[in-house]
This record gives structure tokens, sequence and C-alpha cells, in this order.
């Protein structure tokens, strides 16, 4: 995810679990990038783990892909990862050849503009925008129009004030935690 806190610099992330457990992706020079840390990544996951394999996923904003691969490594069948940064984009591509990534599309394109297309329900879907964008409500809202498998598992992850918004309809709070200035949430959708 392209975000506004301070980008993590160009470097490397490591993959927390499953077949690439200790693999390391890039994360390239993207001003406002900022990869979910290894510590939420590991929470999300244990919260997942009787979800994410076989699940179809979808990674809004995907920035370096921490999520997608985590998800692909941890066994999904697909994860659909949406960037809009060409930078971004790059990187994700170089690290799918490396890692040998099957099950992956990536799309260049703004999440909004994503899901102005065809709708196709997934059964997880990672939202992770940028902390400086007002786009979450928006986002949650086009996901309501066919995005989501019955029943959905949504990962929302925003800085500390934007998680007190409503969620749409039939949206379920199931795990909310803290952790430094990011607060994460998993949701069910019905």
């Amino acid at each position: 995810m392209v975000g506004s806190r301070p980008h993590a610099g160009p470097g490397l992330i490591r993959i927390i679990g499953g077949r690439w457990r200790g693999r390391r992706i890039q994360v390239p020079d993207v001003p406002g990038l900022r990869p979910t840390p290894d510590r939420i990544r590991e929470t999300l996951f244990n919260w997942l783990q009787p979800i994410v394999s076989g699940a179809r996923c979808l990674d809004l904003f995907s920035g370096s892909g921490a999520l997608a691969f985590e998800a692909l490594s941890r066994g999904a069948a697909e994860v659909v990862a949406v960037e809009r940064d060409a930078t971004a984009v790059t990187a994700l591509k170089h690290s799918a050849a490396i890692l040998q990534v099957e099950g992956l599309q990536i799309h260049q394109a703004a999440a909004s503009v994503f899901l102005a297309g065809p709708p196709r329900p997934f059964d997880v879907v990672f939202l992770d925008p940028p902390f400086d964008s007002e786009l979450l409500p928006e986002i949650q809202v086009q996901l309501t129009t066919g995005w989501l498998a019955t029943p959905a598992w949504i990962y929302l992850e925003c800085a500390p004030g934007q998680e007190r918004g409503e969620l749409p309809g039939g949206w379920d709070q199931r795990r909310q935690k803290r952790a430094g200035d990011v607060i994460y949430r998993l949701v069910r959708s019905d």
C-alpha cells in the first residue's frame, strides 16, 4: 500500500509463514509505501488460518505485496493484487518472478477504478489504503456490489481514529488490535 506515513525505503521484507517462509520480497523506493509489519501480518494470518487455504483473495492498495505473497505462501488459491503506482507494480512483478508464483494477478489501477469493473466474489479482501486518504468508506461501499463471497472476510488497516466510521450493513467486526500508529481489524460479511 502506498500511503502517507514516511516510507520504508528500498529494501526487503520477509514472508512470515507457509511455503515461502523466510523468503524476502522487494520493497521499492516509493514515497509513502508502508508494508504491513511482520507482527501485524503474523497476527492477521493467525486469525485467517482456517480460511486462507484455497481462498480467493483481493489485495487492494497492494504496495509491496506483503499481504498478497503471504496469502499465497499459506495456500490461497488465487490473489488479485491491485496497485496504482507503476514502480510498486514493477516490484510486485519482480518478486512474483523470483518466487515463481502461480495464482497471482497484478493490476495497475486505482482501487476505485478496479472496483468499477465487473464484480466477482472474493473470500478474503485486504484493505490498506493510504492513511491520509478518505478512501476507506467509498471502497467498502463498492465492495458490497458483488465483490464479496458469502461469507467473506475483510481486513482493514488504518490510522487511529479512522476506524470509527460505520461499516456497511451486514458487516460484523470480529477482531481489532492496535500496533503503534496502526489500527487493524478483521470483519466478516455474510
